[in-house]
């Protein structure tokens, strides 16, 4: 039997001047565990304005998680971590088209360095588990 190696699908959202954004990067494994800053790219858009690409740093990577089965409730204990920024800098661009009554900025972080840790909802899209 042959096996494929591993693809993450990874979903970001970004939240700035009220706008939230989905984008999905694709890349093979291979066995790699823990995090790392990584060169990203993505399409800010605002309402109202026109979209500009911009490439920036983000945090890449999969993190040890588990689950255990436990007596009490709620019956199971986890143990769910992400790859999210330990450092990052807060970055602005100006985005073209935008009408007199809208700002053309928009802000985005900036990862300086990563880690695995607890999602936290100040800077990520947490899923509820």
């Amino acid at each position: 039997m042959h096996l494929h190696p591993l693809t993450l699908s990874l979903f970001i959202l970004l939240v700035g001047e009220a706008t939230v954004m989905c984008v999905v990067v694709t890349t093979a494994l291979h066995g790699f565990r823990g995090c790392a800053v990584r060169e990203f790219s993505f399409v800010a858009q605002k309402p109202g304005c026109k979209g500009l690409r911009i490439t920036t740093e983000a945090c890449w990577g999969r993190c040890h998680t588990w689950e255990k089965p436990v007596p009490d409730p709620p019956y199971i204990q986890r143990n769910h971590r992400v790859c999210t920024y330990s450092r990052s800098r807060h970055m602005t661009a100006r985005l073209p088209g935008c009408p007199p009554n809208v700002s053309p900025l928009y802000h985005y972080p900036m990862a300086l360095h990563c880690h695995c840790a607890i999602c936290s909802t100040q800077d990520t899209e947490c899923e509820t588990f």
